[in-house]
């Protein structure tokens, strides 16, 4: 299986250098360049910032990697926005994984636009093959879909725990106020 993680060449005036990260998902790219970028601008030797880079582990549930209980978990639940969502649904369906499950929280603070958003992410999840979906919460609890919906990330957890899988990949993404990080608790 391919790693989850960004890879990068960075070419700075006349040098060149591979970064591997420990970000999940290539939209975390802008945020690698101009990580490097500051770098050298400030004058920060480039094997620094190679270090730095390499070494950085997201933390508070942001682009996060881990394993439990035999299932590789990608814990994105600090924001979701409709961008930032698809960007993480389309990445995890590039992913060369097998036994994919997506558990989606809502998307918070998005207006009279709230339900098309939620039901244009609906559409996405729809054009790819899923072991499983479930979508929590907010407005995904308002429109129709054929996958399983839980009001909440508390009442998501008693149906995972339930499921027991095994030998899967899973992507949980959510707003902050979905409280996603719980779903695994």
């Amino acid at each position: 299986n391919a790693s989850p993680f960004l890879e990068v060449s960075i070419r700075q005036n006349n040098s060149h250098y591979h970064v591997s990260t420990q970000l999940v998902g290539d939209y975390n790219l802008p945020n690698v360049l101009a990580a490097a970028s500051v770098g050298h601008y400030f004058g920060v030797p480039e094997e620094k910032i190679k270090t730095a880079l390499n070494e950085y582990t997201p933390s508070n549930s942001r682009s996060q990697m881990m394993e439990k209980d035999g299932v590789r978990i990608i814990m994105d639940a600090y924001n979701a926005n409709p961008s930032s969502m698809r960007a993480a649904i389309e990445n995890f369906a590039a992913l060369k994984e097998k036994n994919k499950i997506l558990i989606l929280g809502a998307m918070a603070e998005l207006g009279a636009a709230s339900i098309q958003e939620h039901k244009m992410i609906a559409e996405l999840i729809g054009r790819y093959q899923w072991q499983e979906v479930v979508l929590v919460g907010g407005d995904f609890l308002r429109i129709d879909t054929p996958y399983q919906t839980f009001p909440d990330a508390l009442e998501t957890a008693k149906w995972y725990k339930k499921q027991h899988f095994r030998d899967c990949c899973l992507l949980i993404k959510g707003s902050r106020s979905t409280q996603m990080e719980k779903v695994i608790a």
